[in-house]
């Protein structure tokens, strides 16, 4: 029963009647301790159903119901480890082993997916944790989110198995259960995404899918010159993903009294953009975008959507830079940038920009506060977390033994290594939830 201490602590009931899986899943993380990377409410870092969107938007969550498959990929996306395993890839003597270990410990707990049928209980397919095991009359007890119907109760084992051997209709695959452990390290101390942001999505499928299209159909000359395609060809919105980047973590980040916890989070997320910035992939992704020809080229594919207030935005940071007296390598950025039009006398517009202007220097230079990516690091992460497999259409064989060289994860710190890691498998997830293929696959984003 250690297990079910940490368990117990973290007992919820679902909010919704589809939302077993969320709450199931989130009563976990919880106990697990794993970091949201987001507050839930005030400075509470803290999972939370409504947190649990990265995989499904919780709308046909609450329409539909949420698959096996999706919360594994869920606790995958929320940073915990997880192994899963329908019955018909297990035997009923292993799920056994696997109860036994994870009730003897706090840093491991089981899901399962059942159907409660077999329990002479009303509904249908349901997810709740175990809370504990009986060796002496081979019992589990499950702690069943749904509260508000069946307190937590004991089961025989032989019988929870056969709850979890049915077949889901609308999927045709076994139910079964997944375990789910703390990483050794918290991944995503950077970047997050979410199904519901459009501009993620976009990016995904220009990165996953257009990608190998692009450099396979071109004459590739050297690895600037993909590293040049690549950025020219952005999707229109990548700027506002760039922005939602950047802001999601500063609003996360910035607010006053941070904790020491807090502090030491932040420092660890500034020794991954450091690390980031030491790379070659790094440098050569900030020679080709500091380039006149790829920035003029960048600015017209990025900002043609919302052209002015980011020429303003520019226009802010250059003047702040310039008034501070400050070199031309300190970086700035402009919050709330606002563009009014004005009547002259002569009838002639007038436009005035304006915004409240931070410092965000290099990296670690400025304090916990100013630990954000730039277009740079994002780029660069985003690059290194790329397929291997979008090199391979290359002709050139030295151009492509000289790419795969510069975004190969072998030579890199443990720590950075672990978030790219994790981008890589964040990566395919927006693509995957709206082409519908992340319910039943189980191991496609194991790391």
């Amino acid at each position: 029963m250690e297990g079910f201490f940490k368990l117990i602590s973290y007992f919820q009931t679902q909010s919704e009647p589809v939302y077993c899986g969320l709450a199931s899943l989130s009563m976990v993380l919880n106990a697990l301790a794993i970091d949201p990377g987001r507050k839930w409410k005030g400075s509470w870092r803290w999972f939370d159903e409504s947190m649990l969107d990265c995989c499904e938007p919780l709308e046909n969550v609450k329409d539909k119901g949420i698959s096996f498959g999706q919360v594994v990929c869920l606790a995958q996306c929320a940073g915990a480890n997880v192994e899963a395993f329908r019955t018909n890839q297990s035997t009923m003597d292993e799920f056994r082993k696997y109860v036994i270990s994870c009730s003897t410990s706090e840093d491991c707990h089981v899901i399962s997916s059942y159907h409660r049928e077999a329990f002479d209980q009303t509904g249908t397919g349901h997810f709740s944790p175990i809370g504990g095991y009986h060796a002496g009359k081979d019992m589990i007890l499950i702690l069943d989110v749904a509260r508000f119907k069946y307190p937590p109760h004991w089961v025989p084992l032989t019988l929870l198995w056969k709850a979890m051997d049915t077949v889901v209709w609308a999927t045709g695959q076994r139910r079964g259960f997944m375990l789910v452990s703390r990483r050794q390290t918290a991944p995503l101390l950077v970047y997050s995404l979410s199904c519901k942001h459009e501009s993620w999505i976009r990016t995904a499928k220009y990165l996953v899918d257009e990608v190998p299209m692009l450099l396979s159909s071109n004459n590739v000359k050297d690895v600037k010159y993909i590293i040049s395609t690549v950025l020219t060809a952005l999707p229109p919105d990548f700027a506002e993903f760039i922005k939602w980047v950047a802001e999601f973590r500063r609003q996360e980040d910035g607010s006053q009294g941070v904790s020491q916890e807090e502090k030491v989070r932040l420092s660890i997320k500034d020794e991954v953009l450091k690390q980031i910035q030491e790379t070659d992939l790094y440098k050569l992704v900030t020679d080709i975008l500091s380039s006149e020809k790829n920035v003029c080229q960048n600015k017209m594919t990025i900002d043609n959507q919302d052209g002015l207030p980011n020429i303003a935005a520019s226009d802010c940071c250059q003047g702040a830079v310039f008034l501070a007296g400050k070199s031309g390598s300190d970086r700035v950025c402009s919050r709330e940038t606002g563009v009014r039009c004005h009547r002259s006398n002569s009838d002639k517009p007038v436009w005035i920009a304006s915004g409240n202007v931070i410092n965000c220097c290099s990296a670690g230079s400025c304090g916990y506060s100013a630990v954000h990516p730039t277009s740079d690091d994002v780029l660069t992460a985003l690059l290194l977390a790329l397929p291997p497999q979008t090199w391979t259409g290359l002709k050139d064989n030295d151009v492509f033994q000289e790419i795969t060289s510069l975004v190969s994860l072998e030579g890199l710190p443990p720590l950075l290594k672990e978030e790219i890691l994790h981008l890589q498998v964040q990566l395919l997830l927006p693509k995957r939830c709206t082409d519908n293929k992340v319910k039943d696959d189980l191991g496609a984003f194991s790391i």
